[in-house]
């Protein structure tokens, strides 16, 4: 999505608008990292409370996906953190986007990666492992699934069932 913002797309796409093919997630997300445009393919991931699953999608090569956990919502502890995110911006992801904290603020901004998330918060999250991945998922009132594609930029977040030729 080089020069063109969601907002454009959402203007050029009224019928993918209205089949459900192209939605928006509600304006809950805090933008974090240097990259503030991107997109990819979306891999999904719902935890709660726990980053062992996050972590551990974050050592794979990411090959320009996007990792999107649903965190409950939760804005007790961090699922995300400085060392996770700096691993994924090494590993080839374009983004990140938690329906849930994060922490490390400074180090997750100066990674050249996008990331996106509700809040930041101090506490660390629990260790148990515990998690579904590549299950659809719904957050930000908007059910995503594996494989869709996801367009951020500052304006906001786009989800599709194709990749968009923009």
């Amino acid at each position: 999505m080089a020069l063109v913002t969601t907002a454009e797309v959402c203007d050029a796409n009224p019928q993918l608008i209205l089949s459900g093919e192209l939605r928006a997630l509600q304006p809950i997300f805090q933008i974090y990292g240097r990259r503030q445009v991107f997109s990819g393919p979306i891999v999904t991931l719902k935890v709660f409370e726990d980053n062992v699953l996050v972590r551990e999608f974050l050592e794979e090569k990411g090959n320009g996906r996007v990792l999107v956990v649903d965190g409950g919502a939760s804005l007790r502890c961090a699922i995300l953190g400085g060392n996770p995110v700096v691993q994924a911006q090494n590993n080839g992801w374009a983004g990140i986007v938690v329906n849930g904290c994060i922490r490390d603020v400074d180090e997750i901004n100066g990674c050249d990666i996008g990331v996106r998330a509700l809040a930041s918060h101090p506490m660390k999250a629990n260790k148990k492992g515990n998690g579904e991945k590549h299950v659809p998922i719904n957050i930000a009132g908007t059910r995503i699934s594996d494989g869709e594609w996801l367009y951020a930029d500052t304006d906001g977040i786009l989800i599709s069932g194709t990749e968009l030729s923009v």
